[in-house]
C-alpha cells in the first residue's frame, strides 16, 4: 500500500508558478506510475498529467500542455508537477495518485490506485 501526501499549493496570480510535491511512503514508489488530477468547484475530477515508473514517458491534457511539467525522484520517493503561466481556469484542489500500470501512463482517473488527500491551488486574476 501506499501513501501520499500533496503538499505546494496556494494563492498566486495569473501567469504566476507553483511546484506541487507529492510524497509517497514505502519502498515501492518506483513501481507506480504516478499521475496528477484535479477537480474544480461543480465539476468532475480531470487529469492533468502523469509520468511513467523510471520518469521517461509522460503524458500531459491538452489544458496544461506546455505550462506544466510532472517529473519525479524515485530517490526521494516524490513526484513534482511544476506549474508555470498559471491562469484563473487552472483554480482547483489537485491530488496525486499512483498506478500499478507498468505501461505508457493512464489518463483515467479510475485506473489509479492510490490518491493523496489533495491541494488546494487558487489563481487569481
Amino acid at each position: 500500500q501506499v501513501q501520499l501526501v500533496e503538499s505546494g499549493g496556494g494563492l498566486v496570480q495569473t501567469g504566476g508558478s507553483l511546484r506541487l510535491s507529492c510524497a509517497a511512503s514505502g519502498r515501492t514508489f518506483s513501481t507506480y506510475s504516478m499521475g496528477w488530477f484535479r477537480q474544480a468547484p461543480g465539476r468532475e475530477r480531470e487529469f492533468v498529467a502523469a509520468v511513467s515508473r523510471s520518469g521517461d514517458s509522460t503524458s500531459y491534457a491538452d489544458s496544461v500542455k506546455g505550462r506544466f511539467t510532472i517529473s519525479r525522484d524515485n530517490a526521494k520517493n516524490t513526484v513534482y508537477l511544476q506549474m508555470n503561466s498559471l491562469k484563473p481556469e487552472d483554480t482547483a484542489v489537485y491530488y496525486c495518485a499512483a498506478d500499478k500500470w507498468i505501461g505508457v501512463p493512464r489518463t483515467q482517473s479510475h485506473s489509479y490506485d492510490y490518491w493523496g488527500q489533495g491541494t488546494q491551488v487558487t489563481v487569481s486574476s
